[in-house]
């Protein structure tokens, strides 16, 4: 990045800190660095908060704080009756970033939304492999299977062609994966021979524009003046990267962030108790799990993984961790989503049997690697803890336990890898409110060496997952991810671990945020007083 860009980020930290900066400055002490900037190449909600929820839109969105789609660079839209063709009416007069690295020629059109699709679907496209071009998302989701054609009806209509029907298709456009770049910005970097400036200096529709990056400490960011939907109340946004919980409470304390995410359990009494603070709190749609790694022996053994579930004390995680802000979890989805199977019987804690299973099976003097993420989560405030509970746990079955981490971004990409050894903690928060966000992507075929961290392709599963995804009754639907939970819990591919409350601390100066049940960190309808 530019040398330019680093000195005006710490110059406009230093300003915000010292009480230097109007109060149209909202700063966020975000928990960790994003791995880029285009969100279409990770899954991170880091990233996601630094990229798409500030500088992007979507065809279509949630409106903020629910699960509920709205219009957003599309106006209306239209699905044929065989349920192949979506057919998209385009928004008129969406402006562009103008920054002092791109300057927009023209309006956003269909050609924007066609290039942004396109770049992850073809592999003869010149972006498809900019910056790693690992595309989970779209992978993970089946896009590549799914869409034959994204074609420009004209300036401003959009047709996607599926090879058959997909009923959480306008959900799943709504994610972040599906934000929508700019193709002139995107032509001039080409013919720059700089493909991979997409990813580090972006340009977006969003209602903030991207100004500078220090990385590990300081974001800086704009109003964008000529937003469509109307310039934000924040003249300027400074995400203020802070990875230690108990540093962001102290900076939010003093005043000299006003938002922060993911507290120390520990903190939440001090924090409600403080007239200078508001507290919101929210049940999350989440997950935590432990996943082990399928493809690897003896985790490629069902009875070993259900013996190695039996020995995790899941309370004593919950009091060890969450403090009171959690549930324990017996399904990959949370009970904040449809579908979800409250008939589940969860695995015991019964370690004597579990000692059984694994002599039964053959496993004597395992040595098993838990890695455990460097950050917090809304799903596991504390890894590290989690997997020291779990390693007191498994001694007690003979099972020797390796607590291994990485830095998040390098967590993230190792994590994926097909020969990985033992198991990895890990979670997620539901992207579009549709079970198929959860059991698709997580532990579908198509995921595997991608988002779905087991490596578990288990037929039987995917085959249920894949027809529930072309039936549009909702009943239906229903009763086909509930039978797929229930091959789930048969075939223990994961440890699920807890369901997490989540809590968001403010300034008591802070109006209109609100609690993103997709986890994320949205601030265009944010005022500070």
């Amino acid at each position: 990045m530019n040398s330019k860009y680093t000195l005006l980020a710490a110059g406009l930290l230093g300003l915000v800190l010292s009480g230097g900066v109007s109060a149209q400055t909202l700063v966020y002490c975000s928990e960790g660095s994003p791995d880029g900037f285009d969100p279409a190449l990770y899954t991170s909600g880091t990233t996601f908060d630094a990229s798409s929820r500030q500088l992007y839109n979507k065809l279509v969105e949630f409106e903020r704080g629910t699960t509920t789609i709205a219009p957003a660079l599309a106006e209306s839209w239209s699905v044929s009756d065989d349920g192949l063709a979506y057919t998209f009416n385009l928004r008129k007069g969406v402006k562009f970033h103008s920054t002092d690295y791109f300057t927009p020629t023209r309006d956003m059109n269909a050609d924007d939304v066609v290039f942004s699709f396109e770049r992850q679907r073809l592999e003869d496209n010149p972006f498809n492999k900019a910056s790693g071009g690992t595309w989970e998302y779209f992978g993970g989701m089946s896009m590549p299977d799914l869409i034959s054609a994204v074609e420009k009806v004209d300036d401003y209509t959009v047709k996607f062609v599926l090879n058959r029907p997909e009923a959480p298709m306008i959900a799943n456009l709504g994610m972040d994966f599906a934000s929508v770049l700019s193709k002139e910005y995107a032509d001039q970097v080409l013919e720059a021979g700089n493909v991979e400036a997409l990813n580090q200096q972006p340009i977006g529709t969003g209602p903030f524009k991207f100004i500078a990056y220090q990385k590990d400490a300081v974001i800086r960011y704009a109003a964008h003046d000529d937003y469509w939907a109307g310039k934000a109340d924040i003249a300027q946004l400074v995400f203020a990267i802070t990875p230690d919980a108990s540093v962001r409470y102290q900076k939010l304390k003093a005043g000299e962030c006003h938002v922060m995410p993911y507290p120390n359990p520990a903190d939440l009494e001090a924090m409600a108790a403080d007239a200078d603070l508001q507290l919101l709190e929210q049940e999350g749609l989440n997950v935590g799990y432990l996943a082990y790694n399928t493809r690897v022996a003896p985790y490629d053994n069902v009875d070993v993984r259900k013996a190695l579930n039996m020995s995790i004390n899941k309370q004593a995680i919950l009091d060890a961790v969450f403090q009171g802000s959690g549930k324990i979890a017996k399904n990959p989805i949370p009970p904040t989503i449809w579908s979800y199977d409250e008939s589940t019987v969860d695995d015991a804690y019964d370690p004597e049997k579990a000692k059984e299973m694994l002599t039964a099976a053959g496993v004597k003097d395992l040595k098993m690697d838990i890695w455990a993420m460097p950050v917090q989560r809304p799903y596991n405030p504390n890894a590290r803890r989690m997997a020291e509970v779990m390693q007191e746990d498994l001694s007690k079955v003979g099972v020797e336990v390796n607590i291994v981490s990485y830095d998040w971004g390098e967590y993230l990409t190792k994590s994926k890898e097909l020969d990985r050894p033992g198991a990895v903690l890990l979670g997620w928060t539901g992207d579009n409110g549709d079970p198929d966000n959860f059991l698709a992507v997580l532990l579908g075929c198509d995921g595997v060496g991608k988002s779905n961290r087991a490596q578990w392709c288990h037929k039987p599963f995917d085959d249920i997952i894949q027809k529930a995804k072309i039936v549009s009754d909702v009943e239906e639907r229903t009763a086909l991810y509930k039978e797929a939970q229930k091959i789930f819990k048969e075939q223990a591919p994961w440890a699920t671990i807890a369901h997490s409350v989540v809590y968001k601390p403010l300034r008591k100066e802070v109006e209109g945020f609100k609690i993103d049940p997709f986890g994320g960190h949205i601030f265009y309808g944010v005022k500070v007083n």
